[in-house]
């Protein structure tokens, strides 16, 4: 029993001189040691009564893993703190070097602060301000009164910032400054990773480059492969179009990007706006398509034209000296001006020759008229109506009454606008047409011909005169009753699906 107690009270005083060991180890490790200095002064504080040192020339002190050389230094072990003075140089491990001229060091919370000619250099990153502090237990520098930070090509400044150092991430506050090759960035929020150099947007930022300008509220820049995504009223303007929508993707690099949410694509040389909730765009060769609720927008003087589509699409043609848009349109056209309403499959516009043509059972409203084909050419001068060609099957239709209409169909229709008004049609081939003669407010008969070419003249959108070559027909007076026979064949009235107001277009 005696023997086994002494076993015990061994054992328990070895383990006590352990644990003292490693206390005094660890309060020797952070305690700050003086290596060097060519003269050492010790005095005494008059009100604590503590020694403290006087370091003068060639000082090198350390602590834990750092290493401190400057000129001069007071030590105050008791504080376990150190003020240095000039030619200061911090070193922490292989790649973190802080200089500047006047420190203060505390050794408990290992915060250094640095003031004058600041400058701290992790791997490629540069930071300089005129004062900053550095804690090297967190490895995390800030600055409160302006600093710059140079890493690789990338130069960026602030009022404030945070550099987190083992997370090579900066976090920038207070007129935010960013320039890289490509670009200068402002905003109020940043950050920015050291490693992958990429730039985050956290508050409004402006983008501006020789060939682009940008905005957006949230984003992120990567300045190595030059690529980004924005987010929040973001804009881009490759001095080819103006891409808006609530995100923004966009590579540089090649020139393309991809818009989601309330888009728009501007071209403000052509006058034109497009819209819808995706778009994918290119700068070079300039062309985009647009998807989901899409809608053109024709911007004019007198009247704008609108054009809604499921997709739109647009590509440049042409050679470098003289090259031209061309505009397709696919799905449940519609159009609206309020001279001129359409609705058909497909659009093709062609901006060199400003002809926009109608596939798939096209319709064209114009005034009192309804004008059908098989394919309708709608010829344009300086953005207003001057010409339109309906190809195969034309029928132009215009109601007198509940139940009466005008009619004239052809093989093929050329129509004249005036003022953006239709003035003048011409049917060429096995013309037929049903008139009714009217005499102020009184239906006096009803004139059915057939001829080989018609002419006819409008007035306010009524039919004033009706030139017939070589024709055959006759008139008869007007029935009081429905004549289902006084319709040709072929004839239909689609007012239900004309288009009375912008608004319309958006409906199925």
């Amino acid at each position: 029993m005696t023997a086994a107690k002494s076993v015990a009270t061994s054992l328990l005083l070895l383990f006590t001189c352990l644990v003292t060991f490693a206390q005094n180890s660890e309060q020797k490790k952070e305690k700050i040691e003086i290596l060097n200095s060519d003269e050492v002064n010790i005095e005494r504080d008059k009100v604590t009564g503590k020694d403290w040192y006087r370091l003068l020339g060639n000082v090198s002190l350390l602590h834990n893993e750092m290493t401190m050389l400057c000129d001069s230094a007071h030590f105050y072990p008791d504080k376990n703190s150190v003020n240095a003075y000039h030619n200061i140089h911090i070193e922490q491990g292989d790649t973190l070097h802080m200089y500047g001229n006047i420190l203060t060091y505390e050794g408990t919370t290992e915060i250094a602060e640095m003031t004058g000619n600041v400058v701290l250099i992790n791997k490629e990153t540069f930071l300089y301000t005129n004062h900053g502090t550095y804690n090297l237990k967190t490895k995390i520098a800030n600055y409160t009164d302006s600093g710059r930070i140079v890493n690789k090509e990338n130069i960026l400044k602030s009022k404030r910032g945070i550099y987190y150092a083992a997370e090579d991430m900066i976090f920038f506050k207070d007129k935010v400054e960013i320039t890289t090759p490509e670009y200068y960035i402002t905003s109020d929020t940043m950050q920015y990773n050291t490693e992958s150099e990429i730039v985050f947007f956290r508050g409004p930022t402006n983008m501006e480059g020789d060939s682009l300008l940008a905005f957006c509220e949230q984003g992120w820049y990567d300045t190595k492969n030059d690529i980004g995504a924005m987010s929040g009223e973001a804009m881009i303007n490759n001095l080819k179009q103006i891409v808006r929508g609530d995100s923004i993707f966009y590579n540089d690099a090649i020139g393309q990007g991809e818009s989601f949410g309330n888009i728009s694509i501007t071209d403000t040389t052509q006058k034109i706006m497009v819209k819808g909730n995706y778009a994918w765009f290119n700068k070079e060769p300039e062309q985009f398509l647009v998807t989901d609720n899409a809608f053109l927008v024709q911007f004019s003087n007198n009247d704008s034209l609108f054009l809604r589509a499921d997709t739109l699409r647009s590509v440049m043609a042409g050679d470098t000296i003289n090259p031209f848009r061309l505009m397709s349109a696919y799905y449940n056209c519609k159009i609206f001006r309020q001279d001129l309403q359409a609705k058909c499959d497909s659009i093709a516009y062609s901006f060199q020759d400003s002809v926009i043509r109608l596939y798939t059972a096209p319709i064209i409203w114009s005034d009192e008229n309804q004008l059908t084909a098989d394919s309708i050419a709608l010829f344009t001068k300086n953005m207003e109506p001057d010409r339109l060609e309906l190809y195969n099957s034309a029928f132009v239709v215009s109601q007198v009454d509940s139940l009466r209409y005008n009619q004239i169909k052809g093989r093929d229709l050329i129509g004249y606008f005036q003022d953006n008004e239709l003035t003048r049609i011409y049917i060429n081939g096995n013309g037929e047409t049903i008139y009714y003669l009217i005499d102020g407010d009184a239906l006096i008969g009803v004139n059915k011909a057939t001829s080989s070419t018609i002419e006819m003249l409008f007035e306010e959108g009524k039919i004033k005169d009706i030139f017939q070559y070589e024709p055959g027909g006759d008139i008869d007076p007007p029935l009081d009753i429905y004549d289902p026979s006084l319709h040709l064949d072929g004839f239909s009235w689609f007012d239900e699906q004309r288009p009375k107001s912008v608004e319309d277009i958006f409906k199925k």
